[in-house]
């Protein structure tokens, strides 16, 4: 029986790529980076008025006003994301538990697919007020725990990357 062409055997480390990152530390980067999340997003609120609009008006909100402060602070974290990511393979969360992004195919720092990681990690919370961006965030979140060996998130594999140690 010949082997199927459309099926790829599973991606390997390439040798000397350093271990990988344990989902509790990309866990806990994750929730440093959450913070910094919550503070772009409490100054965009600030910033656009929704959040006094919301302190004058108890229990109202300013749609127009909250939807442009998820904008910009999906704007504002897409590009965090996105130059940390592809400069170093490093947000602050990483640099504090010591692990970062590399690259499948050679453990190099993403660079441009650093970029692409951003895009689909954080692109999809624009629709958080639909609950699909949460849901999509929970998913690809959690991902990582049956993606075997490589316990790669959705955002790693469109990237084609993997999360591992940087201390060598």
């Amino acid at each position: 029986m010949a082997p199927d062409p459309l099926s790829s055997p599973p991606p390997v480390i390439p040798p000397g790529m350093p271990p990988l990152a344990t989902p509790g530390q990309r866990f806990t980067a994750r929730l440093i980076d959450i913070v910094i999340l919550g503070a772009i997003w409490t100054v965009a609120l600030t910033a656009t008025g929704a959040l006094q609009y919301t302190m004058d008006h108890p229990g109202e909100q300013d749609m127009g006003k909250v939807t442009l402060a998820l904008i910009i602070t999906m704007a504002l974290y897409f590009g965090y994301e996105g130059v940390m990511l592809a400069r170093s393979g490093q947000t602050l969360g990483k640099k504090a538990l010591r692990i970062r992004v590399a690259m499948l195919s050679d453990g190099n720092v993403p660079a441009g697919q650093g970029w692409v990681r951003a895009a689909v990690y954080v692109l999809p919370g624009m629709l958080i007020p639909l609950l699909v961006g949460t849901v999509f965030w929970l998913v690809n979140s959690v991902s990582l725990l049956w993606d075997k060996p490589l316990q790669r998130c959705l955002h790693d594999k469109a990237a084609r990357t993997v999360v591992v140690s940087a201390v060598q």
